[in-house]
């Protein structure tokens, strides 16, 4: 634009930028990103006597769109979730403690929709699996129990009966509900990790959390009631759901309505 320094640079110039960007297709993210550095450096200069007043204050860039993972299908959903075969990690013994942990793992992810962070905080003392309820620590140490079915249930109790004291080792967190190989408690990029082994298709841990909510939602589930499994303190938060699951509905009707 000609601007010789930054003294040189006004608004309607920083927002000219903003939407030659936007004609170049940038992504709204990296457009966001650019109009948020573009904030720092003017600040700086302000601070620094380089510019009389502040050129970017108020320079709005386009919200980036909220990026939800995608829905996983039935059919992916019964592939990811199948027990460990006995050809498992463990060859001819059976499915190996790993296995096992695995299983309990993608079945509390997608059976409950806990977030990774959660999921990872458990210990053994939050499962009652006799009334199949988990009490999870959430987001502002919130806390809310969580209904567990019982397959879940079965795999935890597998997990439970042996294989989880065969990952520990003498330096392991007694009270942790799920140890990585190393016999630490299991962290974020573990169940990363765990997911690139038994998905069939790249899957993110957050996307069976979304699963959840939106097969919940497609099946009739009140949003309350999904607002208040998944922890979510704004029922804001959990409209952005339903969105996904009226799509969801929509492509259904649209590919098996006679009419539609």
């Amino acid at each position: 634009g000609g601007a010789g320094g930054p003294a040189d640079v006004d608004r309607i110039l920083l927002r000219r930028y903003l939407a030659f960007l936007a004609t170049r297709r940038y992504a709204k993210a990296s457009i966001a990103r650019i109009a948020a550095s573009l904030r720092s450096y003017f600040q700086w200069c302000a601070k620094r006597g380089l510019v009389a007043a502040d050129p970017s204050t108020r320079l709005s860039a386009p919200s980036p769109d909220s990026r939800l993972p995608r829905v996983l299908g039935h059919g992916e959903l019964q592939q990811l979730l199948e027990p460990a075969a006995a050809a498992g990690e463990g060859g001819d013994t059976g499915p190996s403690p790993v296995d096992r942990r695995d299983d309990a793992v993608l079945e509390l992810l997608y059976g409950s929709g806990l977030r990774v962070a959660e999921l990872c905080d458990l210990d053994v003392a939050d499962l009652d699996l006799v009334r199949t309820v988990v009490t999870v620590t959430g987001k502002g140490s919130k806390q809310r129990q969580v209904l567990i079915h019982q397959r879940c249930v079965a795999t935890l109790a597998t997990w439970l009966a042996g294989p989880r004291q065969a990952m520990a080792n003498e330096d392991s967190p007694r009270s942790a509900l799920f140890y990585n190989r190393r016999g630490n408690r299991l962290g974020p990029r573990d169940v990363r990790r765990l997911l690139d082994r038994r998905s069939p298709v790249p899957t993110h841990p957050h996307a069976l959390r979304h699963s959840f909510a939106t097969h919940l939602l497609d099946g009739g589930a009140d949003l309350r009631v999904v607002q208040e499994l998944l922890g979510h303190a704004s029922l804001q938060t959990t409209q952005v759901y339903t969105h996904v699951s009226k799509e969801r509905l929509l492509t259904v009707y649209a590919g098996t309505h006679p009419r539609a």
